[in-house]
């Protein structure tokens, strides 16, 4: 439990470093800079599978529903999301996509045997404030239009990795290797699209560090060291640490220069953690009682 403890955190702090790579790369196409990053997935993929030794097959022949939830989930979230910081200041396009935490709790409770509790509501309501503040620079209304598309992209973002989450817990458990397969698609599929698209914009040295960067982190090998962790270790645990994301990638944006601190963004980034805090609060109690039974 401890391993798969510490390889949810690694997993954490990847994702933590998304933005800022993203940035560092936001001159490529979207479609472009998501086929190459999910490539680098891909390979790590291939790895694992050559660990196992048991034939590329066993790895690709899941239900056609099980691709097209998966690759629909990674291909979409992670387009949208270059798409965010491309048309929006990265903190802001950031902290909105990070709504995620809370669509999933809200979208989880009309599943069978799940309802919408009093928390669900308020958590929502906080997470929306927070919005409300990005979007209106402090909540004077006067937000930049130009920016508006990028806050578009990334409350689609949050919506989709959201709706992703859910259809896969859906699906029953698939196991790790299956991730390869949905980065290897993920990237054919990214590559079509931006052929017809996209016109291809050659790379320089610092945007090919930050796409093998995004490939082997928050795009790629995050979801491998994620899924050991929330199968080995203790899932609430890690998902009580998981909303620590957007404060520590808006952290990691301002100390890199690539973002300036504000009273609106801290004001915004309080409201969404303390949203996603509130609205799982019953995991919140079980991971105390278990900590203080141990």
């Amino acid at each position: 439990m401890q391993r798969g403890n510490l390889f949810g955190i690694v997993a954490i702090l990847l994702w933590a470093t998304l933005a800022s790579f993203s940035v560092l790369a936001k001159n490529i196409p979207p479609f472009e800079l998501t086929s190459m990053s999910f490539f680098v997935a891909f390979l790590i993929g291939v790895i694992l599978w050559k660990k196992e030794g048991k034939g590329v097959l066993v790895h690709i022949t899941w239900p056609l529903k099980v691709w097209i939830v998966g690759v629909s989930g990674l291909l979409g979230y992670q387009f949208f999301y270059f798409l965010a910081i491309q048309n929006a200041p990265a903190i802001e396009a950031n902290l909105i996509n990070y709504l995620w935490p809370l669509f999933i709790v809200l979208v989880s409770s009309f599943l069978p045997n799940e309802k919408l509790k009093w928390y669900h509501i308020i958590g929502v309501t906080l997470g929306l404030i927070g919005v409300v503040f990005l979007v209106s620079k402090g909540g004077s209304f006067n937000f930049e239009v130009q920016y508006l598309k990028g806050y578009i992209y990334a409350f689609i973002c949050a919506v989709i990795w959201a709706s992703y989450s859910v259809l896969s817990r859906l699906l029953g458990k698939v196991p790790t290797s299956a991730v390869g397969g949905f980065c290897g698609l993920t990237a054919v599929l990214s590559l079509a699209c931006h052929l017809i698209f996209e016109i291809t914009v050659i790379p320089n040295f610092m945007e090919l560090i930050a796409i093998l960067a995004l490939g082997l982190g928050p795009v790629g090998g995050a979801f491998f060291v994620w899924d050991y962790g929330v199968k080995n270790g203790d899932i609430q645990f890690l998902g009580t640490l998981s909303y620590s994301i957007p404060l520590l990638s808006t952290l990691l944006l301002i100390v890199l220069g690539f973002s300036k601190p504000s009273s609106s963004i801290w004001l915004a980034c309080f409201f969404i953690v303390s949203g996603s805090i509130i609205s799982s609060l019953p995991q919140f109690k079980m991971l105390y009682n278990k900590l203080k039974k141990g």
